[in-house]
């Protein structure tokens, strides 16, 4: 991806050939062709297959909507009469999101991708093609946990109560797919009702933003859950606070016939944890 220890400069003649079928990264990505040389001196699309190719796992932790754009733009640039880069602003919202995710698993943000390379946004480049204000000010931008959970049937009664008492917040809550959503990571809409039972250290009034941040910034979560519920249910979660952020260790799927639920659930109410 470099030369000599320096970031690529793409000033010299390049041509257009077909985005290759293999590249799973911009599949569908609105254009069919691509420059090469690429934005990251790739010299063959071959060559950018198999770069472009370590960067799937990143995508499927559904860490920044425009990730993927921001990607391509540099994998597989469009053709056009020029080199149209990647804005510098879209580069640092992505990078701000993803590179925690990244270091989750030893990887740093790279150097070649360094964003202050990039064009301001007054400059002829790609922005976010999402509502940016959707992720700016107080909320921020979307993060998924390094941590994924997964949909688990309840134990005995006795080890779901330790469960609860072990927890910071335990909620009931229902989930309704969303039939478009451009600007959201997760799929899904919280409905109007939540049920309660253990808030911890959040006011009644943080708990339903608290959770409907959770449901942008934990996406993979969230699809872990409603993998076999895909037009959504009723869950129990439960899970630590971490400043503003809510963490979900542990999800069931709210079933009356899950005696053991029911029965932690119904208990609850009079349940005295050890600590």
């Amino acid at each position: 991806s470099c030369h000599d220890g320096k970031l690529w400069d793409p000033r010299f003649s390049s041509r257009c050939v077909p985005i290759p079928s293999s590249m799973a990264l911009c599949h569908n990505i609105g254009y069919d062709t691509m420059r090469i040389p690429n934005l990251l001196g790739h010299d063959s699309p071959a060559e950018a297959v198999q770069q472009s190719a370590s960067w799937l796992p990143l995508l499927a932790r559904e860490c920044h909507p425009d990730a993927r754009i921001f990607l391509c733009s540099l994998f597989a640039p469009i053709c056009l009469d020029r080199f149209i880069s990647p804005c510098r602003s879209l580069c640092e919202s992505v990078r701000d999101s993803c590179a925690p995710i990244m270091s989750c698993y030893g990887y740093p943000w790279p150097e070649i991708l360094r964003c202050d390379q990039y064009p301001a946004d007054h400059l002829v480049c790609i922005s976010s093609i999402t509502n940016a204000t959707a992720y700016t000010g107080a909320r921020g931008v979307p993060q998924a946990s390094c941590r994924d959970c997964e949909l688990e049937e309840a134990s005995s009664p006795k080890e779901t109560l330790e469960n609860f008492c072990r927890s910071d917040f335990v909620v009931k809550l229902r989930l309704t797919r969303l039939r478009y959503s451009p600007v959201s990571l997760s799929q899904f809409s919280l409905a109007a009702k939540l049920d309660v039972l253990k808030r911890g250290s959040l006011l009644g009034g943080q708990i339903r933003s608290r959770i409907e941040l959770w449901l942008e910034r934990d996406a993979t979560c969230v699809r872990n859950m409603t993998r076999q519920h895909p037009r959504g249910g009723t869950f129990l979660v439960t899970g630590t606070v971490q400043g503003e952020r809510l963490v979900v260790n542990k999800a069931y799927a709210w079933q009356r016939e899950d005696r053991s639920l029911t029965a932690a659930v119904r208990k609850w109410k009079s349940h005295r944890c050890r600590n």
